[in-house]
């Protein structure tokens, strides 16, 4: 059996080595179009490689994906983050899972990773072809696939695996929508906000741990830690609404206003009770001095400064209207956003192969037998920590086993 496995990521090499471990007699090759392998594995993470998250919890994890939740729960049934864990550990690579539940090898180098997959292939016998781009798939009338490379050359397969990432633009799907596959429409998931008008930018550096951020005018909403950066605002919080919100978000073109709670408290009553108290307790001192909820001090300031209150000013000279006016800042900050950034070098898409073209069970294409799909080329994406390449091993690894769809 002769097995091509399109795209040399973190998908290809996992589905690769599983398709050698499952037909120890296959010909399994890797084709990859640059000359670069792994190139997504070795910046994930700020160069550390996020493997996987520690959530061990199917339904908490498929909670994780904004596109393909449902498909995911199913899929983690048969291979899911304790799996990775093992799998990596058998291998000889240590992880470590830390207090936000990301997965790191114990070498914090992402190298770890990418030396484990060219041992692991190496081992098994799995050919990798660089500089070896597909540029049509054409079904054959006796179930085999031909691909056709750059420079007219085509071989004939029995199986192909196609993982090759997410496509910034649409037209790089054509030659899979040439075969009768739906497409999403590719658009960016996973990106910062971007906020050149706003002086909040001048408080670059500082996070504030637990805070609500909103996409004012939608039913958009997150929570986590933010981060002001000097273009705007990222963190978790940030970056889960940029891919729950990725469609909304791109038909707003990037301009929209984003509301943040600092506190991480919803009802206003009893912000304006936690105020109170500050009055009794420290009615001589001034408001700057003094921080409801622990807010970073630079922050406190400028919140201070934002409603256009004396810092000077003593707690019990408030009265009811200056308490207003700081319950509202503390609790329903505005800001106007106008663009996106890519977060670090991890470019997310939100679209791809259609889910209603997969057959979630085997990965098969539903219009085009022998041919399957894995990986970020299809509409699943995840929010940041690890998922998206929990995502690329579970459904590398289901595709892998080569089975028909029923």
């Amino acid at each position: 059996m002769k097995v091509a496995v399109i795209g040399g990521g973190a998908a290809g090499f996992f589905s690769a080595i599983h398709v050698k471990e499952n037909y120890p007699n296959a010909e399994v090759t890797i084709f990859e179009k640059s000359k670069k392998l792994l190139s997504k594995v070795k910046v994930s993470g700020g160069g550390r490689c996020n493997v996987t998250n520690g959530c061990t919890s199917i339904s908490e994890l498929s909670k994780a994906y904004p596109r393909g939740e449902r498909k995911m729960r199913k899929a983690f049934g048969t291979f899911n983050t304790k799996h990775t864990m093992d799998w990596f550990e058998k291998r000889g690579v240590e992880l470590v899972i830390q207090n936000d539940n990301c997965v790191f090898p114990v070498s914090q180098n992402s190298q770890t990773i990418i030396d484990c997959f060219l041992n692991e292939t190496k081992r098994l016998g799995v050919g990798i072809k660089t500089e070896s781009p597909v540029v049509a798939i054409k079904p054959l009338s006796n179930e085999q696939i031909q691909l056709q490379f750059r420079g007219e050359n085509t071989v004939d397969f029995d199986k192909v695996i196609v993982a090759t990432g997410g496509s910034p633009k649409l037209e790089g799907l054509d030659w899979l929508a040439a075969l009768g596959h739906k497409i999403e429409t590719p658009v960016p998931s996973l990106f910062t906000f971007n906020m050149p008008q706003e002086n909040v930018t001048e408080l670059m550096g500082i996070v504030v741990e637990e805070t609500i951020t909103k996409i004012q005018g939608t039913k958009l909403k997150s929570d986590g830690p933010l981060l002001i950066t000097h273009w705007g605002m990222s963190g978790p919080s940030i970056l889960k609404l940029s891919a729950f919100g990725a469609r909304d978000l791109s038909n707003l073109s990037y301009k929209f206003k984003v509301q943040v709670n600092w506190v991480n408290v919803q009802n206003i009553n009893l912000v304006e009770e936690q105020l109170a108290g500050l009055v009794e307790s420290h009615s001589q001192k001034q408001i700057a001095s003094i921080r409801p909820y622990y807010i970073p001090d630079r922050l406190w300031k400028f919140l201070i400064d934002k409603v256009q209150l004396d810092p000077t000013k003593k707690w019990n000279e408030l009265g009811k209207k200056g308490i207003n006016k700081i319950v509202n800042i503390l609790t329903n900050d505005i800001y106007n956003v106008q663009g996106k950034t890519t977060f670090k070098e991890e470019f997310v898409t939100c679209g791809g192969i259609s889910l209603e073209s997969i057959d979630f069970k085997t990965m098969e294409s539903k219009v085009c037998k022998n041919l399957y799909f894995t990986g970020e080329l299809m509409d699943v994406d995840g929010i940041t920590g690890g998922y998206n390449f929990q995502a690329a091993w579970t459904t590398a690894f289901i595709a892998a086993k080569l089975q028909h769809s029923s």
